[in-house]
């Protein structure tokens, strides 16, 4: 049901953004968030957005570089990806909850995940 795109392979301070389609049932009202898992690693949240939009949070990593957005009307949430580095290549993972998406545990729904590849 959450299917992400816009993922690929960019060089080192390079931009992607990406995007998460909810498909099957309205988006709105969920609290979502972007993971991102490399390997050998856990999955750790990257970005939350409320249900609302008015609420964001972010991974220290990320913080000044990343921007979580959503828009309810075409029902799809984006992650604008700015001043990449290498320890950013990760799988990264679409994720919606009925509560405040914080950590990986009990999350209600996830997408496929898709890779990012930064190059030094």
């Amino acid at each position: 049901q959450l299917e992400e795109s816009g993922g690929g392979v960019v060089q080192a301070g390079g931009s992607l953004r990406l995007a998460c389609i909810l498909s099957g049932r309205a988006f709105r009202g969920f609290e979502m968030g972007w993971f991102r898992q490399g390997p050998g690693t856990e999955r750790v949240l990257v970005a939350g957005i409320s249900w609302d939009g008015r609420v964001t949070r972010y991974a220290d990593s990320v913080k000044g570089r990343f921007t979580i957005s959503r828009d309810d009307a075409v029902d799809t949430m984006y992650l604008q990806m700015n001043s990449l580095k290498p320890e950013d290549t990760a799988r990264y993972y679409c994720a919606a909850d009925s509560y405040p998406v914080r950590s990986a545990q009990g999350i209600d729904y996830w997408g496929q995940g898709i890779e990012v590849t930064v190059t030094s």
